[in-house]
């Protein structure tokens, strides 16, 4: 999945330690999350799209894998 996040933190003026800070996780967390190695939980990707008063498939963008890729 692609993520719009690092966009968002930076438009927003927020670090990675203010983000994780704000959203009670860590700051390693955030970078895996900006770099795509790990997916947040849905109440987490509610939790970032509501603080950045988006809606979450503005943010996280889902591709589904065409056939035969999975």
């Amino acid at each position: 999945m692609e993520n719009r996040l690092m966009h968002y933190r930076k438009e927003f003026g927020y670090s990675q330690d203010r983000l994780a800070s704000t959203l009670g996780v860590s700051r390693q967390t955030i970078i895996s999350i900006e770099k795509g190695k790990y997916n947040p939980s849905l109440p987490l990707a509610f939790e970032i799209a509501h603080l950045f008063q988006a809606k979450i498939e503005d943010i996280f963008i889902y591709e589904k894998p065409l056939k035969g890729e999975e």
